[in-house]
């Protein structure tokens, strides 16, 4: 493939380290794979030189743990050399399948005992990296990123305290607010969409698409995701539309005012393929909902595209929807923990962003331009091409 044959002779950054926490060593371990591939391949006139020393090795992934004391307390641990090195950090923030001994009892990691541990690995590099990049695919406290009572700021403050202990890139898919960057205006922060993976994977799996704005429409399920889906309409030339909460804001329920309805705002579906776009599933109630306000206007396959996939309140839902034909597939990437259950699903479309997070490393580490990673466009037309006249 041509994406695969990046020209990228210029001088890395430093020799590359990947350095996977807990959770996240399946992902690092594919993107690894990549890399070593590419770098034996890639042929170079400079590769014997000192500033290519360390390029090609059988593995960039660095030992590391964190061990805990009996209170729960622990320590990172670096069990290489990383001096000199262009590390990147990968954290899976949102993996809760993880356990530590707490005073005897079995704890479930929290997104901030993950957070926690990769501070605790940025201690232990102790300033003696060339350059520390953290890859975030779902972004710390991302849905709490801006203040509409007498609130923290929880996602602005842990993007400091990462910036203020010397990390230079943080490379986030998909962040709840883009505009949380604002925090760190003098730093590196990239928030990657993984438009070209869903598209891929949902013509790969739906072989009788017809793309063309009489057939197919794109969806934001709330007013906040209409970035996503003005994109994806564009890029596949398709009309939109998009669903508002109507909330009741006489009440609290768990934490937030409860949705008394989903009204939509766009043309006719009738007999059309809809595309769902969100950034995250977390209960799956707002989608299901959604999903089953369009059947009731006659949409005839409905797939639902979320990068995040946590399904907080389990699978059931999503299985009912399935078997009353509401919905015909869910599309979540790899970027996060994934249950084995999920995987086993009929429904579900597992979209693996490993080779893209290889790419993003890959160039970053020669310091050159991503810009063209971070906008697929030329790609979807191609595969659209190919799509179209059954190449794919």
């Amino acid at each position: 493939m041509a994406e695969e044959k990046r020209n990228l002779e210029t001088i890395p950054a430093g020799s590359l380290g990947i350095i996977t926490l807990a959770g996240c060593q399946t992902l690092g371990e594919q993107v690894d794979h990549y890399l070593v591939k590419w770098r034996q391949e890639r042929e170079s006139e400079h590769k014997n030189s000192l500033a290519f020393s360390g390029y090609q090795r059988d593995s960039y992934i660095l030992k590391s743990k964190v061990p805990r004391f009996g209170t729960g307390e622990g320590k990172g641990v670096i069990l290489e050399s990383v001096r000199g090195m262009d590390l990147y950090l990968l954290v899976d923030v949102v993996n809760y399948s993880l356990t530590y001994s707490l005073c005897g009892h079995e704890n479930h990691m929290s997104p901030d005992d993950h957070f926690q541990d990769l501070k605790r690995i940025i201690s232990a590099v102790g300033g003696k990296a060339r350059r520390i990049n953290v890859i975030m695919p779902f972004l710390y406290e991302s849905r709490q990123h801006k203040r509409s009572s007498r609130e923290s700021l929880d996602c602005a403050i842990a993007l400091q305290e990462l910036v203020k202990m010397g990390v230079d890139n943080i490379i986030t898919f998909d962040a709840h607010d883009p505009r949380v960057q604002n925090a760190i205006p003098l730093h590196g922060f990239e928030t990657v969409q993984p438009a070209y993976q869903f598209i891929k994977n949902l013509l790969r799996d739906q072989k009788d698409l017809q793309i063309d704005s009489d057939h197919m429409m794109v969806i934001s399920p709330d007013e906040g995701g209409m970035g996503r889906a003005i994109y994806i309409a564009n890029v596949l030339g398709l009309d939109m539309g998009m669903f508002y909460k109507r909330r009741d804001y006489t009440r609290v329920v768990n934490g937030r005012n409860p949705i008394v309805a989903h009204e939509f705002l766009g043309s006719d579906v009738d007999g059309k393929d809809v595309i769902v776009i969100d950034d995250m599933i977390s209960s799956g109630e707002s989608v299901l909902e959604v999903a089953a306000a369009l059947k009731k206007r006659k949409a005839r396959k409905i797939f639902i595209c979320s990068t995040f996939g946590l399904f907080t309140n389990g699978l059931e839902g999503f299985d009912k929807a399935y078997e009353e034909g509401n919905i015909d597939r869910v599309l979540t990437t790899n970027l996060i923990y994934q249950t084995p259950e999920l995987l086993e699903r009929e429904w579900y479309i597992n979209c693996n962003m490993s080779k893209y997070v290889a790419y993003l490393i890959d160039t970053l580490n020669h310091d050159t331009s991503i810009s063209d990673l971070l906008d697929p466009n030329e790609k979807i037309q191609k595969l659209l091409a190919k799509y179209r006249a059954n190449q794919l």
